[in-house]
């Protein structure tokens, strides 16, 4: 045979337009080709004559540094053999020199980056730029993380915005944060991210492996990974973490930098876990928890510890009530466990405690967190501690000149409420509790307690700071007691509302609503305070306190008043970075028959709107204009004021610094822009002063040709 007649390859096409609409993949800003799992494409290979019978074509995959056969990492692909790990090829069609083969993977492949190499006879064609990126294929039955529901896919995987619910369970309010793993270099990250988990080819297959690594990476503790976290209140080496109104900055700069970037809180590690998932293929939400409980050490409480003017105490807690905590839940089938626990799992990547030496948290079946099947992997005993613990606030007196401990309340109703995620292809919140809880006091609820804490084997209660007037030990064999909300004998009941909007700048207006529904006469002892605090439950600030003794004559209430005059708060709230909360706490004591109540509610401050103006529609490549108008209805003036937009496919993240805005004074910033991608699309808007830590707004515009 002359050499002449030997088999070449002269060019492949990846076909990416067609290969990539049927993929779900076109939006993925990047040269290479990106497909799914499972799910057949198509690639043309041009040869230097035409396919005989005789002739040997091989397409060959190669996964990682040095692909091997034997280590399943290089597939060698025949047309029309028998498949090869699942994977086939076959020959579409034979036209002169051009050859179109179809390309299977298998649904259980890793994922990750492939080389594409064509084998003809001895020779070998590299095509440039041969890279193929292969994610998890949600829209594949055979696919571990297959979702039925179009809605949810075109939620779950395919949405590069949404929000994320924050404030406190009084006040939960929505923050517009852009995911953006369509984004250049984002796909990059994650593969980066993937190489670094050091995750073997087999655990690549499997999303519950890679959702756990992906948990630890997140976060920078033990890794180095994307996001270092910063509780202190100072950031000035870095952005503070309110400061981000989407993860493709925070991605971009990771990648490019290979360090962690400053800083992060529980909301960003949980919208840029949410990035990294959806970017995988994996369909994933933002999940918020508010009185989220932390560090209870699975003694599923929590201690809250007041002084004798009803003021929370930093100093003795070592376990906290975050006003809301985030993670994630990403969907899958678990093969690693026994049958019913598919579905959504919990992932977390704020570093709150190691897991088998790491900072990760998950994949949690949510199922378990219900059923109270905590001993499943992976950290159900933490998540469940979460959203079930228990309350009990101690007043700490000083008796003979020592500390001692009176407990005056417990709450087994207050951890772990209004557990929130966004609507399916809808701006709304809606309420997934149920998914994670069954409802207070009902059956199913009594029996995944007794279940949980036949695992869990929670301590007895005792102040964990001390030793308390009264020591109750659970013994570890007792049933424990089916908590239900205190009973007291006099039907006594607290509410805290505010009774004026809480703006900066003015009075806080708030009250303490006593209410008894026994009929006789009743004296009560009433100490109330007001502090700033963070999210995470730290006080920054006394306000305010109230001492008063009422009689009422029962069934009756009474609405006891607490206000705080501006001068109280208004110099932390400027000198602080990170949005704080009103905490108002009261302790009510019946002196005829010594009933004691605790409540305590957190309220956020109440801002002025930022309006966006733009046209509903715009064509692609034909500029706009977009104008973000801000009126100062305060009666104090704004310093340091930055206006932060981005519109993904649109334009970049841009700041506009404002100076100070007076009260009464409109500002208005202008930007031109210039989608270039079809569909619904996002300006993303926040505003950030001294007094006021995050404005935020977003609208929507629909793009056409």
């Amino acid at each position: 045979v002359f050499p002449e007649s030997s088999l070449r390859v002269t060019g492949v096409d990846f076909l990416k337009s067609q290969n990539t609409r049927q993929h779900h993949t076109d939006g993925y800003n990047i040269q290479s080709l990106v497909v799914r799992r499972g799910q057949p494409f198509q690639v043309q290979v041009s040869l230097s004559r035409e396919l005989r019978a005789a002739d040997k074509l091989t397409l060959r995959f190669g996964i990682g540094e040095n692909p091997m056969k034997n280590r399943g990492s290089l597939l060698s692909l025949k047309p029309e053999r028998e498949d090869f790990n699942g994977w086939k090829i076959s020959v579409v069609e034979r036209k002169g020199k051009e050859c179109l083969l179809s390309v299977s993977s298998s649904p259980n492949a890793p994922v990750g980056k492939y080389n594409l190499h064509v084998k003809t006879g001895s020779n070998i064609y590299k095509p440039e730029n041969g890279v193929i990126y292969l994610l998890f294929n949600p829209w594949c039955e055979d696919d571990v993380v297959y979702m039925a529901n179009d809605a949810e896919k075109e939620e779950y995987v395919l949405n590069d915005t949404g929000c994320i619910y924050v404030g406190s369970a009084y006040s939960i309010y929505d923050r517009p944060w852009n995911f953006g793993q369509f984004e250049e270099f984002v796909l990059d990250a994650c593969m980066y991210l993937l190489d670094k988990s050091k995750l073997s080819l087999a655990e690549r297959r499997d999303p519950a492996h890679v959702s756990r690594a992906m948990s630890a990476l997140v976060n920078a503790n033990d890794d180095s990974g994307v996001l270092l976290g910063n509780w202190s209140g100072n950031y000035v080496s870095g952005t503070s973490p309110m400061d981000w109104i989407g993860s493709v900055t925070i991605l971009q700069k990771y990648y490019k930098t290979k360090k962690p970037v400053r800083y992060g809180q529980c909301w960003v590690f949980a919208g840029v876990l949410n990035t990294v998932m959806r970017c995988l293929g994996v369909p994933c939400r933002c999940v918020s928890t508010f009185d989220a409980a932390h560090d209870t050490e699975e003694n599923l409480r929590v201690d809250v510890y007041l002084n004798d003017k009803g003021e929370k105490l930093n100093s003795l807690s070592f376990d906290s009530v975050w006003n809301f905590h985030v993670w994630n839940d990403a969907w899958m089938k678990r093969t690693d466990i026994p049958d019913g626990f598919s579905g959504w799992q919990a992932i977390d990547s704020t570093p709150q405690e190691q897991s088998q030496g790491r900072f990760q948290c998950g994949p949690c079946p949510v199922k378990a967190v219900r059923e109270g099947d905590v001993y499943l992997p992976y950290d159900a005993k933490f998540v469940y501690a979460e959203v079930n613990a228990d309350r009990v606030y101690w007043v700490v007196k000083k008796v003979n000149g020592k500390d001692k401990y009176f407990k005056v309340g417990t709450e087994t109703q207050a951890i772990g409420k209004n557990i929130s995620t966004k609507a399916v292809g809808q701006n709304r919140r809606v309420d997934i509790t149920q998914e994670y809880k069954y409802p207070e006091g009902s059956k199913e609820e009594r029996m995944s307690m007794q279940r949980a804490y036949s695992f869990l084997r929670p301590s007895g209660l005792v102040p964990r700071s001390g030793y308390a007037s009264t020591m109750q030990t659970i013994g570890a064999n007792t049933q424990p007691l089916v908590p239900k909300e205190p009973v007291t004998k006099t039907g006594l009941h607290l509410e805290i509302t505010n009774t004026e909007p809480l703006h900066p700048g003015n009075p806080l207006e708030m009250a303490i609503t006593v209410k008894i529904s026994a009929p006789g006469n009743w004296t009560v002892d009433l100490i109330g305070s007001c502090q700033l605090q963070y999210y995470t439950g730290n006080v920054q600030a006394n306000l305010g306190t109230i001492k008063e003794t009422i009689n009422l004559e029962g069934p009756s209430e009474m609405q006891i008043p607490l206000k705080i005059a501006p001068d109280a708060y208004m110099k932390t709230l400027s000198s602080v970075e990170d949005e704080v909360l009103i905490l108002v706490t009261a302790v009510a004591e019946v002196k005829e028959t010594n009933d004691k109540l605790t409540k305590e509610t957190s309220m956020r401050f109440q801002y002025p709107p930022i309006t966006v103006q733009m046209p509903e529609t715009a064509t692609l490549y034909n500029d706009f204009n977009c104008a973000f108008i801000f009126k100062n209805k305060l009666n104090v003036t704004l310093e340091n004021c930055k206006l932060l937009v981005e519109g993904l496919g649109i334009f970049k993240m841009t700041t506009f610094e404002l100076g100070d805005i007076m009260p009464g004074r409109i500002m208005k910033s202008e930007i031109v822009c210039t989608p270039t991608r079809l569909g619904e699309k996002k300006i993303v808007a926040k505003l950030i002063s001294n007094q006021i830590k995050g404005i935020s707004t977003e609208k929507g515009i629909f793009i056409t040709e």
